[in-house]
């Protein structure tokens, strides 16, 4: 079981991380929010949470142990699967995420791709008490800077959006939209954004 990765950052998008352990490249699924916190950075430590089937060996990564908490929690609840979890976990800041769910708010959590009434009511009842302890040690983050949107953005965006399931056309119409109205937003606001209307 691997705990976590701590290198260098060889290759880096909103949706995944190569990180670079003694000349061993460890490619990890990472949330809108992991991607933010290490973004910029040469080194990263994430921690991990390993899946291990016949068809598939998958890693996913994350910028502090909260953030795999509230993942393992998410894939705890029957219909949600490791790429839902992490949809879910780019749509919400952790403490939004939190705030969200013991508020008992399921019409913002249906708002995310592959979360219908059933599952957002699931996801409410059987976690409303566990993310207490997540929700009382979640880090402040600073805010990003926000740099002038420009065409390499608005792609990062779109190409991060299909990685995470979205048809490249729809993507692509609903970041425009949003680039348009809010030119100041950095690629990962554009996907939080994105992800509100897809």
């Amino acid at each position: 079981m691997i705990e976590y990765l701590r290198g260098e950052i060889a290759e880096l998008t909103p949706a995944t991380a190569i990180i670079e352990c003694a000349g061993v490249g460890y490619e990890a699924s990472i949330t809108l929010n992991t991607y933010s916190a290490i973004q910029g950075k040469k080194e990263a430590k994430l921690y991990i949470y390993e899946v291990i089937r016949e068809d598939t060996h998958q890693l996913f990564g994350f910028f502090n142990k909260q953030e795999r908490e509230l993942f393992l929690l998410l894939i705890s609840v029957s219909g949600i699967g490791g790429n839902t979890a992490r949809t879910i976990l780019s749509a919400f800041t952790i403490g939004e995420l939190c705030d969200t769910i013991s508020s008992g708010d399921e019409k913002i959590l249906k708002s995310v791709k592959g979360i219908g009434l059933k599952t957002a009511q699931r996801i409410i009842v059987e976690l409303k008490d566990k993310i207490v302890s997540i929700a009382a040690g979640i880090p402040t983050a600073a805010a990003p800077a926000t740099p002038n949107i420009n065409k390499e953005t608005v792609n990062e965006a779109v190409s991060a959006l299909v990685m995470l399931g979205f048809p490249a056309a729809a993507a692509n119409k609903v970041v425009q939209g949003v680039a348009k109205e809010q030119p100041e937003s950095t690629v990962e606001q554009l996907i939080k954004l994105a992800l509100k209307q897809l």
